[in-house]
This record gives structure tokens, sequence and C-alpha cells, in this order.
């Protein structure tokens, strides 16, 4: 019987990422509008997006804008759209949930979206790797996505000074190691 219900149901992993399905279909009614804009007009969505937030509305509420912009971002800046199971993981790293993918699969990509959301907040947001190599060529790769939304980028390495490593710490992103 269980089986049964299994096959029926589907796990709850299979649930839980179904129900994110109606998010990835807002976002992708809205990428034809944020395609059609200017690059100042989508520079300019930042701020839209965090007077949304200051105005009482939830990431929820935005989240659907915050990643079709970044997805086009992305697309004008280093070539890549994320696809919908990208936009899933995003989802799912907003939610301070684990998603697992495997080499190639697009992880330093997915992470664009949910540090763009955080960072909207204006409290800084960090994403760790493993080591100062990863770091450095993740925050200048997917650097170039938040600087075109006008986020700042920061990056803490093993030999910086204490001054250095506030400068950094203050930007929008930062990245670092563990």
């Amino acid at each position: 019987m269980k089986n049964i219900l299994g096959m029926l149901l589907g796990s709850a992993n299979d649930r839980l990422i179904k129900s994110y399905d109606k998010t990835v279909s807002l976002i992708n009614d809205l990428e034809p509008k944020y395609h059609a804009m200017t690059d100042e007009e989508l520079r300019g969505q930042t701020d839209v997006l965090r007077a949304r937030l200051a105005a009482g509305d939830k990431e929820k509420d935005i989240l659907p804008d915050a990643f079709a912009l970044v997805r086009e971002a992305s697309v004008r800046t280093i070539g890549l759209r994320h696809f919908n199971v990208q936009m899933i993981g995003g989802m799912v790293l907003n939610n301070g949930q684990i998603t697992e993918m495997k080499t190639g699969e697009g992880k330093t990509l997915v992470a664009t979206l949910a540090l763009y959301l955080k960072a909207l907040h204006g409290k800084g947001a960090h994403l760790i790797t493993v080591n100062d190599y990863l770091a450095s060529r993740d925050a200048s790769w997917m650097g170039n996505v938040y600087r075109f939304l006008g986020l700042s980028v920061g990056i803490i390495q093993h030999d910086m000074t204490d001054e250095e490593r506030r400068a950094a710490y203050a930007c929008d992103i930062t990245f670092g190691t563990n």
C-alpha cells in the first residue's frame, strides 16, 4: 500500500520540488518584461525591489521579479541563462535549505539568485566556498552580474589586512572561505 501511495503522490522531495513550479512559471512569465528593458532600466530595478522590501513586501513577494532580473542580467553580462531547475535550486537556497548538484550543473550560477535576493535587504550577503581560488574566481565571474545590477562585491582572502577585510565585509555581497 505504501508503494502505491508513493507512486501516486511522489516522494516528499518530489512534492517539494513540484511546489516550486508555480513560482518558476511566474519567473518565466516575467522574462519578456526584463528582456525588453535597457541596461539602465535593469539596474534601476534593484532600487525598485529594495523599495518594495522597505514598504513591507516580503521576499516571497519579490522573488519572481528578483530571479527574472538576475536571469536577464546573467545573460547580458556572462552569457549564461538560468534553467528552470536552477531557479528551483535558487529557491531552495533562499529558503535556507541545501540543494545538491553535480559538477557542471551550475551551482555557482544558482547561487546568484539567492545572493542577490538576500543582498537587497542591505545587510550584506556572504558566499562561503572551500578555498581562496574559488572565492576569487566566483567573485570575479559572478560579480559581473551583481555589479551590473548595482551591487558591490567584496572578497576575503587569507593575506588581507584588517582594513581590506572591513571594506570587503561592507559590500553587498562578500565571497570568502571556510
